[in-house]
């Protein structure tokens, strides 16, 4: 009836934008057919009502859509860039 929301955690590009956060994730996966793992990543944009910064580590939870490309709320921050 009700399906699991998918968490993702990632590092946050840029918050050029008001409450949209630009998170990469990056994943290994194997290859199909020659059985290697290679990185991937993909860029999502998130809503996010923290204060975060380029470099931070965040977890997103899949939620309603806020706009055409925000699908994903930023929930927590993990780590904190400390420059």
């Amino acid at each position: 009836m009700f399906t699991k929301k998918k968490k993702l955690k990632g590092i946050v590009e840029h918050v050029r934008m008001d409450k949209t956060a630009k998170v990469t994730v990056s994943v290994k996966v194997r290859h199909p057919k020659y059985h290697k793992i290679v990185p991937r990543k993909k860029v999502y944009l998130a809503h996010c009502e923290l204060d975060v910064k380029p470099g931070d580590v965040v977890e997103m939870v899949e939620s309603r859509p806020f706009s055409k490309n925000k699908k994903y709320k930023v929930v927590k921050i993990i780590s904190a860039d400390v420059k």
